[in-house]
């Protein structure tokens, strides 16, 4: 086993698990790409998580993202209407795997199994 500093197991921890506050100070990516890119914080947000559900990314990427794109003015029904944009680029799977990452990422609850 690797010797592993105190400070560097906590921040791997937080980016295991989506901590906000960890993903910002520590890797610092909200900003990387936004000024290049030319679009607004809304849109630009609201195209990474897009590309989240294109690459059926892990759970906490979502909560991030969500996070990021409510703060720049997107509202639910952004976040449904990409889930539609992309639904015929990648496919109905990846758009019903991504459905629940977006509930929780707005603080809703999971629909109960019947």
């Amino acid at each position: 086993m690797a010797a592993v500093e105190p400070d560097t197991h906590e921040v791997l921890q937080g980016i295991s698990v989506g901590d906000l506050d960890v993903l910002e100070t520590a890797i610092g990516l909200r900003e990387l790409g936004r000024d290049v890119s030319g679009l607004d914080g809304r849109t630009f947000a609201l195209v990474k998580i897009a590309a989240l559900i294109a690459l059926d990314a892990p759970p906490a990427s979502y909560a991030w993202q969500i996070a990021n794109a409510l703060e720049e003015g997107a509202t639910p029904e952004d976040l449904l209407g990409v889930l539609r944009a992309v639904a015929p680029q990648v496919g109905l799977p990846r758009v019903v795997a991504a459905a629940p990452e977006i509930i929780l990422g707005l603080g809703l609850s999971l629909p109960e199994d019947e």
